[in-house]
C-alpha cells in the first residue's frame, strides 16, 4: 500500500492487520518513492494492492509543482500498475485512490483535480486488459477527508457545518472496492452514506447510417 503513514494508508493498514492480514506499507517518509520506477521492482505482489499516495498542488504555478503532482499522483498509479500486474495472480485486486475532483472540477486546485481525473481514467481503461489476467481494478473517489492534507480548510468548513469524512470511512470503502466483483468502476465516499457505486453516463454515438451507436474498436 502507498502513501501508508498519511490518515487513509494509516486508517487502512490499522483495519487490515485487525483483520490478521499481513500488510506492507510504502510511504516517502519510509524512503520509498512511488515516482521512481525503479523502486518498484523491489516490491513483491499482494492480494489487495492500495495504490493511495498523494498530494495537492503546492500553490505557486510552477513547473516543478507541476512535475511533483504528476509524479506522485499519476506516476505513483502508472508504476505500480504496470510493475505488480505482470507478477500478481488471478483473484488479486488493485484499488486506486481517486477524488470526487476526479469526477467534478475542483476550481481550488485544478492540477490535483487533472491528476484524479487522469488515475481514474487509467483505472477504467486498463480494467479489460487485467482482466483477462483474473485481475481487477477499481477506484475509490472520496469528498474532503479529514487528514493532514486537508488541514488548513478543516476550520473554515467546520464553520461552515460542512461534514468531512474520517478515514476510517475511506479505508472501508477501500475494501468494499477490493471485494467488489465489478472491475474498471468507481465508489463514491460522502459523509454519512455508505460507498456508492458511481454509475457514468454513456456518451453519444455516431449518427450515421449503418454505424448508429457504434464503439469504435481501439
Amino acid at each position: 500500500m502507498t502513501g501508508s503513514r498519511g490518515g487513509i494508508g494509516s486508517a487502512l493498514v490499522a483495519r487490515l492487520e485487525s483483520e490478521g492480514a499481513q500488510v506492507r506499507g510504502l510511504d516517502l517518509v519510509d524512503g520509498f518513492d512511488v515516482s521512481d520506477p525503479d523502486a518498484w521492482t523491489a516490491v513483491e505482489p499482494a492480494d489487495l494492492v492500495a495504490l493511495n499516495a498523494g498530494v495537492l498542488a503546492l500553490g505557486d504555478g510552477s513547473i516543478e509543482d507541476y512535475r511533483r503532482i504528476l509524479a506522485v499522483n499519476v506516476d505513483g498509479v502508472v508504476f505500480g500498475v504496470q510493475s505488480l500486474a505482470p507478477r500478481m495472480g488471478p483473484g488479486s485486486a488493485f484499488v486506486v485512490t481517486s477524488s470526487l475532483a476526479g469526477l467534478i472540477p475542483m476550481p481550488s486546485d485544478p492540477l490535483y483535480s487533472l491528476t484524479k481525473h487522469a488515475v481514474l481514467g487509467f483505472a477504467r481503461s486498463v480494467a479489460p486488459e487485467l482482466a483477462e489476467r483474473g485481475i481487477r481494478i477499481n477506484a475509490v473517489c472520496p469528498g474532503i477527508v479529514r487528514t493532514p492534507m486537508s488541514a488548513p480548510v478543516q476550520d473554515r468548513l467546520s464553520a461552515d457545518g460542512f461534514p468531512l469524512l474520517e478515514p476510517e470511512d475511506v479505508a472501508e470503502a477501500i475494501l468494499a472496492a477490493a471485494r467488489a466483483d465489478e472491475t474498471g468502476q468507481a465508489w463514491v465516499c460522502q459523509p454519512g452514506r455508505e460507498p456508492l457505486l458511481f454509475r457514468f453516463p454513456n456518451v453519444p454515438g455516431p449518427r450515421v447510417a449503418g454505424a448508429d451507436g457504434k464503439v469504435p474498436a481501439l
